[in-house]
């Protein structure tokens, strides 16, 4: 039986994701070359609540994509399943952009490493800042976050699920042992 010990229950995520967004406003400011790319699935529905809050303390649209990084994937002969493939949708020009790259949970680093790869094809932006709702640890590339929600110590044998209303009619982080 799996044991699924709470991280971040419903009211602390939206607290932590209110805090990841200004804190990319405080070092970001008022740059209108800013933007976001949110990783499919969970990422995704992450960026566009740090969006909403951009938006209204900025007073203006902050553009949005979301990045399908499977078929980028180092180790997608490797997989017992065929991964689920989804859309990717950057409906803006990344030249020149900073990026803020979101994703829910970084681990090795390869899923950042694949969503770089990806987004290079699109163009090249100015910078590539990452933002993630839960750092832990046990890089196998040198990826770091410059934006972490909550850093969480793990054994590599244990999991973190992230759970968004969008998804799973729930928010909540759990370590699953």
């Amino acid at each position: 039986m799996e044991e699924c010990g709470l991280i971040l229950d419903d009211k602390a995520m939206a607290r932590t994701i209110r805090r990841l967004a200004l804190e990319v406003l405080e070092r970001r400011g008022f740059d209108k070359s800013l933007a976001l790319i949110g990783v499919q699935r969970r990422g995704a529905d992450l960026a566009e609540r740090i969006k909403a809050v951009l938006d209204a303390e900025l007073g203006w649209r902050t553009p949005l994509g979301k990045l399908d990084i499977n078929l980028y994937r180092d180790d997608w002969s490797r997989l017992d399943l065929s991964p689920q493939i989804t859309c990717t949708e950057i409906p803006f020009d990344i030249e020149n952009r900073s990026i803020v790259l979101v994703d829910d949970v970084l681990f090795s680093g390869r899923t950042v490493r694949a969503a770089l790869e990806a987004i290079l094809d699109y163009g090249r932006p100015r910078r590539v800042e990452l933002l993630v709702l839960i750092d832990r640890g046990h890089r196998e590339l040198p990826i770091q976050a410059e934006y972490v929600g909550k850093r969480v110590e793990t054994a590599e044998s244990e999991h973190v699920n992230v759970l968004v209303t969008e998804r799973d009619r729930e928010d909540k982080v759990c370590l699953v042992r």
